[in-house]
Order: structure tokens, then sequence, then C-alpha cells
């Protein structure tokens, strides 16, 4: 590893610290049921300001969701090893400004078990207009019609699944699968398959091993997004490893 991708990870790293510490007031906003509207208020019921910072109130100073240093630390991984794998290709920038987005989809999903479209979507757009635009930059190592390809195998992969068992995925899985096959496909079809499959094998092995520990019964539901985005977060990391020099 040569100095500029060190110095490329490091800056990444410190990027993904500070905008994760920014999200637990969003996970805090977000969380909640299907049909409810966004959170606009503190449990103690002073109105939240703006969608990102501390979950702490500003005027009593009550702490209402999770600190900042998971998410800091998780976004922070993420970047810092998204930069060590990419390197300093025009699609990394992409891939840094995904990163918080899934990190916020995976919190929001385990709390609540939902993936809000208010994420999902622009995801999946964002990452079909920012990687047309890193395509036409010199030194972009994938390939844009690839990855809406890509969106469009993954996504109807998980639409199929879904009409298929309902109970046991939701559309918001869809949704996000739409945007992660965006981000693999830049890649080719292998990286594709191989973050897709990732995902659903982690999601697996997590589900057996809860009914093996017995903290989970048969037919007991999960969040699956988490598994899905750390499955692209392996395709994307094998992806810039085999395109690098």
């Amino acid at each position: 590893m040569d100095w500029w991708l060190i110095v490329t990870a490091l800056v990444a790293g410190v990027y993904g610290a500070l905008v994760g510490a920014l999200l637990p007031r969003a996970r805090y906003r977000l969380a909640v049921e299907p049909g409810e509207p966004w959170r606009g208020a503190a449990p103690c019921g002073h109105a939240l300001g703006g969608w990102a910072g501390r979950a702490r109130c500003g005027v009593c100073g009550g702490r209402y969701g999770p600190g900042a240093l998971w998410p800091a630390a998780a976004t922070a991984a993420v970047c810092a090893g998204t930069a060590a794998a990419v390197g300093p290709r025009p699609e990394l920038a992409v891939w840094l400004l995904a990163a918080p987005v899934g990190v916020l989809l995976a919190g929001v999903d385990r709390a609540v078990r939902r993936l809000p479209d208010v994420l999902t979507l622009p995801l999946a757009a964002g990452a079909a207009a920012l990687l047309g635009a890193a395509a036409a930059l010199p030194g972009a190592a994938g390939s844009w019609p690839g990855a809406l390809l890509g969106g469009a195998a993954l996504g109807g992969a998980y639409l199929l699944l879904f009409l298929a068992h309902p109970a046991g995925m939701g559309f918001g899985d869809v949704k996000l699968a739409l945007g992660l096959g965006l981000i693999l496909g830049w890649y080719g079809w292998g990286v594709l398959i191989l973050g897709g499959l990732a995902g659903l094998l982690l999601a697996s092995a997590y589900g057996m091993t809860l009914l093996l520990t017995r903290r989970a019964g048969r037919g007991a539901t999960m969040a699956l997004g988490p598994f899905l985005v750390a499955g692209a977060w392996a395709g994307v990391l094998a992806g810039g490893w085999a395109v690098r020099p």
C-alpha cells in the first residue's frame, strides 16, 4: 500500500467518523412503525431541530436515542476500508456518499424492521446518476451500463423473492436491493453475484445462530437490511481490489 493510498484511507476514515457522528438524530426520527409520521420531538416533548446531530435534546439535554460512537465507528471503518480497496478513483466519491446512507438504513431496519423510502429510493437514484458522472471521468474502473443492469437484476431478483414469500421479506428490501445492485453492478456480474449472495448468507447464518441458541423460534422475522448492506460492502471491497493495478 503506497503512501497516497494510506492518505486516502485516513482521510476517508476521518470523513466517515464525522458524518457517522451526525446520524443518531436521523435514526431516531426515522425509526417509526409503518404509517406513523417521522418523529418531530424528543420524548421530553421538545422539538427536534433538523435531521443531523446527536440524539440528545438541545433544550433539556436529555438523551433520546443511541449515542454517536457506534455509527461514527461503523461509518469510519466502512469508508476507510473502501478507500483502501478502491483507491483514489472517481467511483470512490460515490461509495463514500453511499456509506452513511447504508449505515443509517441498517440502524433503522434493526430498530423497527423498516427501510424508509426516503432513504432507499434516493440511494438508488443517486447511485445511478453519480455513477454515470463517474464513468465519464478518467480513471474510472467500472461500467455505468453494468451498474444499471445490476440494479435491475438484483432488484428484480428480490422482487421475485418477495412475491414468492412476502412474509419473509419486506418490499423495502426490494427497493434497497435496487440501489445495492447498481453499486455492485458497477464492477461486473461476478461482484454482483458475490455481494448479493453474501448478504443472504450472512442473514441465513445469523438466523441459524438465533435458532440454535433458542433466541428465536421458527417463523420469527428479522431485519434483513443490515445483512444486505454488509454483503454489498463485501462485494465493493472485492471489486475494488480486483481492478487495482
